[in-house]
């Protein structure tokens, strides 16, 4: 009988032993979340610190002399001032443009400068043009440190007026031609850790317009993707040293705008496009995340969000500011 006791008194010791092991990795998991914790709230509120006193402060800015820096859309508008200014500050630019001639005069004027300039036709809708003129950059021109996926088109009326080829038209160009681009010159960034992408979104990603129901959906799809890769390639290399530019200009007075209606033009006037190409410049410079023309546009932006939907469009119709149709 006593054998049995035994056994017993051996399994209660045994268990008393597994529960004290037990109850002290419990003890060891909470210290362990408690540090992590306070960890987190020293980082979270350091992080609070530095952006506040960035604000007030001024961002230093990359040196893109000696550079290649690609540009979509260069033969007009916002594509050719932004060409102009990359070169005027010593960046080698690569022209991209499915208009030949224009391209070719954006390439003359910078040469003419004094700048360097390299044009190549291409149409943004072809994934395989993108990638066998990557291939060639490569090749001819060796790491393009900056991309900047500028090409893109507005038709602005409502949206039952909208035909199916114009609206796949407008989302291949500004936002698939985006991915194609991505896919062929993001592999050597990683490579190397370095470079930049700045893509042009608008304020109409940021804010719900009529008349460009397609074309803010395509300037929403900008903003998103360019936020989901910038996570991507932070989870995938904690040491991630790709810049990601998204950029939400206002109404730029380059013609794509072609019927802007706003009550207060002194608040709400159109935009020079040699200003709104400095300030995309100095945000791809700076390596920012997202930056609007003007710049305060991004913070009105988040506050909104803080409104009632009801609240807002109070405000939105006193204000009276947004395009009328084309086809007037």
């Amino acid at each position: 009988m006593s054998r049995p006791n035994q056994s017993n008194n051996n399994n209660s010791r045994n268990g008393n032993g597994n529960g004290a092991v037990g109850q002290n990795n419990d003890v060891y998991n909470i210290v362990l979340l408690i540090v992590d914790i306070v960890v987190l709230l020293i980082k979270f509120w350091l992080s609070i610190a530095e952006e506040i006193i960035k604000v007030f402060t001024s961002r230093p800015q990359s040196d893109v002399s000696g550079q290649f820096v690609l540009i979509t859309g260069a033969g007009h508008g916002m594509g050719k001032e932004m060409a102009l200014q990359y070169a005027a500050i010593g960046a080698k630019v690569i022209c991209w443009d499915v208009n030949e001639q224009t391209n070719a005069q954006t390439v003359k004027d910078i040469k003419q400068a004094g700048g360097t300039a390299y044009g190549y036709v291409c149409n943004v809708v072809k994934r395989e043009d993108i990638i066998e003129l990557a291939g060639r950059m490569r090749k001819e021109h060796g790491f393009i440190s900056v991309v900047v996926n500028n090409a893109g088109i507005m038709p602005c009326h409502p949206l039952l007026e909208h035909t199916e080829q114009e609206t796949r038209l407008m989302y291949d160009i500004n936002v698939l031609a985006h991915f194609w681009i991505i896919q062929a010159f993001l592999p050597d960034m990683i490579e190397r850790n370095e470079g930049s992408f700045v893509a042009l979104s608008s304020c109409a990603g940021l804010f719900g317009l009529p008349n460009l129901v397609p074309y803010c959906g395509t300037k929403f799809a900008v903003r998103g993707y360019m936020a989901a890769l910038a996570e991507e390639l932070r989870q995938k290399n904690p040491q991630n040293n790709i810049k990601l530019t998204t950029i939400y200009p206002y109404m730029i007075d380059t013609g794509l705008c072609k019927n802007p209606r706003y009550r207060f033009p002194n608040l709400f006037k159109l935009i020079a496009p040699q200003a709104a190409a400095a300030s995309i410049i100095e945000a791809q410079r700076q390596g920012l995340e997202e930056a609007s023309i003007p710049r305060h546009y991004v913070t009105v932006e988040k506050l909104a969000r803080l409104i009632p939907k009801k609240a807002l469009r109070l405000i939105n119709d006193f204000l009276d500011t947004g395009v009328d149709t084309d086809k007037i």
